[in-house]
C-alpha cells in the first residue's frame, strides 16, 4: 500500500474533478424532491423545532402537545417561554438551523443541511480514499458507494442529527491521514505545531456537539495517530541507523502524544464549548426550570438563583448548570427510563452491519389502489424506510474482514483504518444495547466499511496482472452496475414514493425489514 504518488497536473485535476463530481451527483439526488412530505417525520419532530428555537431564540424552547401540523404549516405560536430538556448537544441542530436561515422553516428548509452534509461527506471521502491509495479507481469507487447507499440517502434528506457525525468524523480522518502524510517527511526533528491535528481537533469537537458518541471517535484517533507516528519513527531509524537516533519507546510517545493531546482534545473541548454558547448566554432560563428542583433545597446546588457578584461569577455559574444539565442528560440516556422502554424498530448492533433491522420513518398504508394502478383488490402505499444499499453493506463486511488480514500480514497503517474505525463507532454500541437503539445510528461506520472496499479493491489490482486484472475489473464493472440497480430498486422506499403494494411487498427480502 504505497502512499499517494506524485501526480501530474491532469491526474491532480482528475483527483479533485472525480470526488466534486460525485458529491455533485449525490446533492442532486438528495435534494431533488427534498420537501417532501411536507411534514415532520419520525425525530424530525424534536430537531427541526429545536432548530427553529435556537434560531429564533438562542436556545431549545419547548412546545406545546400535538404542534407539528402546525409547525409544518409556518405556525409556530405553539413553542412556549419555558426551555427545554435536551438528550444531545445543540452543535447539529445549529446546521440544521442554517438551512432554515437561508431557506425559511418549512420541510425543505429543515432538511437541506443535511443534503449538504451528505454530499460533502461523499466529496471527503473520495479525497480520502485517493490520499490512502492513490488511485482513481478507489477514489470514484468510494464515494460512489456512499452516494448510492440508502441509509446515507434517507439520512440526507431528512432533518437528524447522524449525517452531521458521519461529516464531521469522515472529515478528522481525512485531516489525521494527512497529517500522517505531513509528518512522514519531516521525521528529523518533533514538531508541536501541526496544522492538520489542529484542523482535526476542530472537526472532532463539532462531531462530539452532535452527539456524545463522537467522543469515542477522539479517544480512537488519538490513539491512533501516537501509534502511527510511533510506528513511522522507529521504522525510519531501522532504515537510516547511521544518521538517525534510536527513538526511545517512551520517550518518543511522550513527544508525540503531549501535544497530541492539546491539540485534539483540547482544541475539541473549545469547540465543543463554543457550540453552547446559546444556551451559556441563557442560563438563568434553566437554572429557573431544572435547577431550582421542587424542594427546600436548589437541585443544582445553593449558586442557583444567587448575585453571582462579577461577569467571572456569573461565567463560572454558567458552566455549573451547563455541567449539571450535562448530568441530566447522561442520566437519561444510562438511566431506568430509557432501560424499560421498547420501540418497533429498535435493534442489536450485532445486527447493524448486514441490516438486519431497518428503520421506519414515515408509512402510509392502505392508498387506494387505482392511485397507483394496483389491482382493485390491492391497494397502494408509501414509505420512507432507512435500509442500506444491500450490495454496499454486505460487500463492506467482507472487505473488513480482507482488510483486518491484510494488517496482519502487511502491518501497514493504512489497513489499520476500517478496524479502527469500527471500534470508534460500532463498538461502543454494544454497551447500550439494553435501551433502545436503532440501525441509522451505523451511518457513521458504514465509511470506514466503503474505505475496506476501496483499500481491497486497490490491493487486488496493485497485485493482479494479465488476464486476472482483467477479470477483477470486469467484476468490478458488474459490482458497480449492481449498486446502481439496487439503488434505483430501492429508490421508491426511501423517498416515499407511491408504489402498490405488491411492489412494496417485493422489496421486503427479510421478515424483519417489514
Amino acid at each position: 500500500m504505497p502512499r499517494l504518488p506524485a501526480v501530474a497536473l491532469d491526474r491532480h485535476l482528475l483527483g479533485w474533478a472525480g470526488p466534486i463530481g460525485l458529491a455533485v451527483l449525490a446533492f442532486v439526488l438528495r435534494v431533488w424532491n427534498l420537501g417532501f412530505p411536507n411534514r415532520l417525520l419520525f425525530d424530525e419532530t424534536y430537531y427541526a423545532k429545536d432548530a427553529y428555537s435556537l434560531l429564533h431564540h438562542g436556545y431549545v424552547r419547548d412546545w406545546s402537545e400535538d404542534v407539528n401540523d402546525d409547525f409544518a404549516r409556518g405556525d409556530f405560536s405553539g413553542m412556549l417561554d419555558l426551555p427545554t430538556q435536551i438528550v444531545h448537544p445543540d452543535g447539529g441542530k445549529w446546521m440544521l438551523a442554517l438551512g432554515q436561515a437561508v431557506f425559511g422553516t418549512d420541510s425543505f428548509g429543515w432538511r437541506i443541511s443535511a443534503a449538504v452534509a451528505g454530499a460533502l461527506t461523499v466529496l471527503v471521502l473520495a479525497r480520502l480514499v485517493l490520499r490512502l491509495t492513490g488511485s482513481l479507481v478507489a477514489s470514484w469507487l468510494a464515494g460512489l458507494l456512499l452516494t448510492l447507499d440508502g441509509v446515507h440517502f434517507v439520512l440526507s434528506r431528512t432533518a437528524l442529527l447522524d449525517v452531521f457525525l458521519c461529516l464531521w468524523v469522515v472529515v478528522a480522518v481525512a485531516c489525521l491521514v494527512a497529517d500522517r502524510d505531513w509528518i512522514a517527511v519531516r521525521l528529523d526533528r518533533f514538531h508541536a505545531w501541526r496544522p492538520w491535528q489542529v484542523a482535526a481537533g476542530v472537526s472532532l469537537g463539532l462531531a462530539c456537539s452532535v452527539k456524545w458518541s463522537g467522543v469515542y471517535v477522539l479517544a480512537v484517533a488519538g490513539l491512533a495517530i501516537v501509534l502511527w507516528e510511533v510506528h513511522a519513527r522507529r521504522a525510519a531509524w531501522r532504515a537510516d541507523r547511521a544518521t538517525l537516533r534510536r527513538p526511545g519507546l517512551v520517550l518518543t510517545t511522550l513527544r508525540v502524544g503531549a501535544p497530541a493531546f492539546v491539540l485534539l482534545v483540547g482544541i475539541a473541548l473549545v469547540v465543543y464549548l463554543l457550540t453552547w454558547t446559546g444556551w451559556l448566554v441563557h442560563h438563568e432560563a434553566y437554572e429557573l426550570r431544572f435547577g431550582r428542583g421542587y424542594g427546600d433545597t436548589p437541585a443544582w446546588g445553593s449558586y442557583v438563583g444567587t448575585d453571582p457578584g462579577s461577569w467571572w461569577g456569573e461565567t463560572w455559574n454558567a458552566l455549573r448548570s451547563l455541567w449539571h444539565f450535562h448530568v441530566m442528560a447522561y442520566e437519561f440516556h444510562t438511566g431506568d427510563y430509557l432501560a424499560g422502554q421498547t420501540h418497533p424498530y429498535q435493534s442489536h448492533p450485532l445486527g447493524w452491519l448486514v441490516l438486519e433491522r431497518p428503520v421506519g420513518v414515515d408509512a402510509q398504508n392502505d392508498l387506494p389502489a387505482a392511485s397507483c394502478g394496483a389491482p382493485a383488490d390491492s391497494s397502494c402505499m408509501r414509505e420512507v424506510l432507512v435500509l442500506g444499499n444491500p450490495l454496499v453493506w454486505w460487500s463492506g463486511v467482507l472487505a473488513v474482514v480482507g482488510s483486518l488480514l491484510a494488517w496482519m500480514r502487511t502491518r501497514h497503517w493504512a489497513w489499520s483504518l476500517p478496524a479502527l474505525g469500527l471500534v470508534a463507532t460500532w463498538l461502543p454500541w454494544f454497551f447500550s444495547a439494553d435501551r433502545p437503539i436503532f440501525l441509522f445510528y451505523a451511518v457513521v461506520i458504514l465509511p470506514f466499511m466503503i474505505i475496506a472496499v476501496a483499500l481491497v479493491v486497490d490491493g487486488l489490482r496493485r497485485a493482479l496482472h494479465g488476464r486476472a486484472r482483467t477479470a477483477l475489473h470486469v467484476v468490478l464493472a458488474l459490482y458497480v452496475v449492481a449498486v446502481v440497480v439496487l439503488f434505483v430498486y430501492f429508490h421508491p422506499i426511501w423517498t416515499d414514493d407511491l408504489v402498490s403494494y405488491d411492489q412494496w411487498r417485493d422489496r421486503m427480502w427479510f421478515g424483519r425489514w417489514i
